[in-house]
């Protein structure tokens, strides 16, 4: 038996449905394309695998604006088509981590049809709504995160509604019981359908000050500032102190279910403290990841440093996930270097990742090396790209077509047109001309997941970081010690022990440019 939760130390690939693989032609990924692509994510040799939303919904923000949280979106396929994704899964031995959005629903959602029909209605509180100032402005300052005021004027109830994102997402009224419950529902019939745990994503948002009091305005970092919600601290729309009471009633419902795995999304650039918070001892979330790397324009030593430092592993201490790729962020090889060094920072970067303490979370094509794409503005479909273009990346770049063969029609992703275009260099990437050869990025990947899995101090292991220079890296894992390039030139470095794993040439005496190794 495990001395450990399995999640502990777990890697978690990422699938944003829509990308992942079409099997009906229609040029949008689909479970069922998932579910005929699970071999190639179960040879990665990953525990566990997290799927971005599936749910009914009019996509307005692609899936993130649900309208029913208990059935499968036609795009996607049906409930039926879920239900065989989870036993080939589970066949496979990968558990399932699916999505849950409880901050908003889509303003299409039938809660939200009827709470604002009227006053008085049965769910007329289950949404955050408030008075005009006496001049009709709105009630306060908040600002929406996808940029313009957080407030839309409905007519019907003659009163604001809240939407931390796009207008079409109602925020729900977590000060509500009902609305606690309801949410808690929704979680019983996912675990009754043999799901492994949740994400909650944008979690911190679920409930606001009841006060609605004003937030103060932001100090000038020097950073550049896209959307008004730049401006001003989120006092009062994140991270309020009734959340974690709810945590500890979902951690007690999926507890009756046996060992399940709860991550949180915590957005910020700072959220240490609210993921420490929702982590804290054994009755609320498993584990956290916040968006140290994801925000990070360069990868630095200080940077894992700080990140690390955080975690230092205390009692009582909640369990950090790390992430350097995802939905929402541009691809790390296109944002942290040249392309002249793209492959060999990949290796290295793929081994770093492996060897932190916590949770890696890989995103779908990041084991291929997957580079941001660059779309055109009449190609574009991400709400907050349209609205921020030309002054940010945008997340589309990152949620194009998985690369399955390299020279099959659209990359044997789809036979239609996809829904975003392919990568112009993502067919040379492909998984079949990747997988037969064996210095490829995704062969090392495997070889990397596999001596990690195997090596205890990788998975569970404290970590020291011993120096953190301009490029050098180096930290302790239990008794291993892992070595880094970030940059680069080469450095003279004397380590010593026998080579557990190693990339680019690293040795216990000398570390090339972007290379890393891992002695014992």
């Amino acid at each position: 038996m495990s001395e450990h939760e399995w999640w502990r130390g777990a890697v978690v690939y990422q699938i944003y449905p829509r990308s992942f693989a079409d099997s009906n032609g229609d040029g949008i990924g689909d479970l069922t394309g998932i579910t005929a692509h699970l071999d190639h994510v179960a040879s990665l040799g990953v525990d566990a695998v997290w799927l971005s939303p599936f749910f009914t919904s009019p996509m307005k923000d692609f899936g993130y604006d649900v309208s029913d949280y208990r059935d499968v979106d036609p795009l996607f396929g049906s409930l039926a088509d879920f239900d065989a994704l989870i036993a080939r899964a589970h066949e496979l031995g990968l558990k399932i981590i699916i999505d849950q959005v409880y901050s908003h629903t889509s303003d299409q959602h039938d809660w939200f049809r009827a709470s604002r029909a009227s006053r008085t209605n049965a769910r007329a509180d289950w949404y955050v709504w408030a008075d005009p100032k006496q001049d009709g402005s709105p009630p306060n300052n908040w600002q929406s995160v996808f940029g313009g005021p957080a407030w839309q004027w409905d007519g019907r109830r003659g009163q604001y509604y809240l939407h931390n994102f796009l207008v079409e997402q109602p925020d729900l009224n977590f000060h509500n019981p009902e609305v606690i419950e309801a949410s808690l529902e929704t979680a019983r019939f996912w675990l009754d359908r043999g799901v492994d745990g949740f994400r909650l994503d944008a979690i911190n948002f679920a409930v606001h000050d009841a006060a609605l009091r004003d937030n103060p305005p932001a100090p000038d970092t020097g950073r550049i500032r896209t959307r008004p919600s730049d401006y001003q601290l989120p006092t009062y729309t994140r991270n309020q102190p009734e959340l974690p009471a709810f945590f500890e009633k979902l951690r007690a419902l999926i507890d009756s279910y046996g060992e399940r795995f709860t991550v949180a999304e915590v957005v910020g650039r700072a959220p240490e403290r609210e993921m420490h918070e929702y982590t804290r001892g054994n009755t609320r979330l498993s584990s956290a990841y916040g968006f140290n790397f994801l925000y990070a324009d360069r990868l630095t030593p200080a940077l894992v440093r700080d990140a690390a430092a955080k975690w230092p592993g205390e009692p009582g201490e909640g369990w950090p996930s790390w992430a350097f790729e995802n939905h929402d962020a541009p691809r790390a090889v296109s944002r942290w270097i040249g392309p002249e060094h793209r492959a060999a920072f990949a290796r290295m970067k793929m081994l770093l990742l492996l060897t932190l303490r916590g949770n890696p979370f890989l995103y779908q094509g990041e084991e291929l090396g997957l580079t941001q794409v660059e779309i055109a503005f009449e190609d574009l479909q991400d709400p907050e790209a349209i609205a921020t273009w030309p002054l940010t990346l945008g997340r589309d770049g990152a949620r194009t077509p998985m690369p399955w063969r390299a020279d099959a029609p659209l990359t044997g992703f789809s036979t239609g047109k996809p829904w975003l275009p392919i990568g112009p260099d993502h067919p040379a990437l492909a998984v079949d001309r990747q997988d037969g050869d064996p210095h490829s990025l995704l062969n090392l990947t495997r070889r990397l997941i596999a001596i990690r899995k195997a090596t205890p101090d990788l998975v569970t292991g404290g970590m020291r970081v011993v120096r953190a220079d301009e490029a050098l890296l180096v930290f302790e894992r239990g008794g291993l010690v892992c070595a880094f390039n970030l940059g680069p030139d080469p450095i003279e470095w004397h380590g010593a022990g026998e080579i557990v794993a190693t990339v680019n040439g690293a040795n216990p005496a000398r570390l090339p440019g972007y290379s890393g190794v891992v002695l014992r």
